[in-house]
């Protein structure tokens, strides 16, 4: 038989705790000793003993939270029931927050993760200990006091799900719910070409070297460079910068003419404008190149000179007359040759081709031509291909390529500068 007289109490402790230790004590009024004791939770025997001896349940957890008595003998013949006891196990601190600043951070910025959780005021000193995990669990931190870790640079591979967990002394752990953190690109742009030696003025035989730069941009980016030209690509390297460089180690005449470069980070394609590299002389000839270049200029005023004398001929025998302008573009890049293909409002400059002489009166399909150069003191190196005067004295001037179609020849016949002068005194030469 059993009996409820409240003989026999069961005792519990007052505020228990997540992580403490449960402990339940089953006793008779009279301290009399128990021959056999058992501990009932919820309806369901969870210890039996042939001994008086309390019941132990290390690190309470809620689950251990319900109903609890006990049953006990002292004789043979006689069970006691103790009175029911209901027990509440106590959150030590709530699972944790992760809060992300700046939530939307841009790549290449610092982020600070904080794990925010409270103690209860019963227990305000426990002491907790904090980690913080990236996309499937990676560990970003060690355990510490700390409840913040900054990444002081991240980046769009690092987007993703973050987490943060919190300990205490008595074995209690917990995590936050996972925080999905998005990181924010910034398009490259204002992409600039830059040479060293500077303004694409390279000697032959020495490096050149091809710098490019983006004034904005985050994250890898591929810097590419080309020919403006044929859109020949020279190379590619792929940088977390915003600047990178390519070497061409020794330059050669065929090196000359315009280049760009490229930028993309995946989220656009920038292009720089067109530079136009120049090449001259070589390192070991500087002496040669300068009494070279002051014969030239003898040759170049005595060549004028002819040419004005030849078209004084050539205007007494034509009369008046002034043939149109022509104008044609640079050599176009074909389909396909530009991996990159072309920035957005890049555009080749036009060429314009300069009459010789503008008093001419040469038929149709009689016209002469020739690109005209001027430079100007201080300016060498940068060329000019419209505007030409021959009235300014300080500049020097370069026709190439003068041709026209000799009287007799059969229609779309054309002589050069080359062939021989003595054929016919309406040739034109080279200057």
């Amino acid at each position: 038989m059993i009996f409820s007289s409240g003989w026999l109490v069961l005792q519990t402790p007052h505020g228990v705790f997540e992580g403490d230790t449960l402990v339940l004590r089953c006793r008779t009024r009279s301290r009399e000793t128990l021959t056999s004791v058992k501990y009932i939770w919820n309806g369901k025997v969870i210890s039996a003993s042939n001994q008086s001896q309390d019941l132990s349940i290390p690190r309470a957890s809620s689950n251990n939270s319900g109903f609890y008595h006990c049953t006990g003998r002292v004789d043979k013949m006689h069970t006691w029931r103790s009175n029911t006891k209901s027990v509440q196990v106590q959150e030590l601190f709530p699972h944790p927050k992760l809060k992300v600043t700046p939530s939307q951070p841009t790549e290449g910025g610092s982020v600070n993760l904080s794990c925010e959780t409270q103690l209860p005021p019963e227990r305000p000193d426990t002491v907790l200990h904090f980690s913080f995990f990236g996309d499937r669990r990676v560990v970003l931190s060690d355990w510490s006091r700390s409840p913040e870790l900054q990444i002081t640079a991240i980046w769009r591979q690092d987007a993703g799900s973050y987490t943060c967990g919190a300990a205490a002394a008595q074995g209690v752990h917990k995590l936050s719910l996972p925080v999905h953190v998005y990181v924010q690109g910034v398009p490259v742009s204002r992409v600039l070409l830059e040479t060293q030696p500077p303004e694409g003025r390279a000697l032959a035989g020495e490096p050149l070297v091809l710098i490019c730069s983006a004034a904005e941009g985050t994250g890898d980016t591929t810097f590419s460079w080309h020919r403006e030209d044929t859109g020949e690509s020279l190379g590619r390297k792929r940088r977390r910068s915003q600047r990178a460089q390519l070497e061409i180690p020794a330059v050669g005449g065929s090196h000359a003419g315009g280049y760009f470069c490229t930028a993309d980070n995946g989220h656009g394609l920038a292009c720089s404008s067109v530079l136009n590299v120049t090449v001259t002389g070589t390192p070991g000839n500087r002496m040669g190149l300068i009494a070279a270049g002051a014969t030239g200029g003898l040759l170049s005023v005595l060549v004028l000179a002819a040419g004005l004398l030849i078209y004084r001929r050539h205007q007494r025998k034509s009369g008046d007359g002034s043939p149109g302008n022509t104008t044609r573009s640079s050599p176009a890049t074909g389909p396909g040759q530009a991996p990159h293909g072309r920035c957005q409002g890049q555009k080749d400059s036009p060429v314009e081709l300069q009459h010789l002489y503008g008093n001419g009166s040469l038929g149709e399909g009689h016209l002469v031509y020739s690109e005209i150069q001027t430079i100007r003191p201080g300016q060498e190196g940068e060329a000019s291909a419209s505007g030409a005067s021959l009235e300014d004295k300080h500049a020097a001037v370069i026709y190439s390529s003068v041709k026209t179609q000799l009287q007799g020849d059969s229609a779309g016949k054309v002589r050069s500068q080359h062939e021989d002068a003595t054929d016919n005194e309406e040739t034109w030469s080279q200057v």
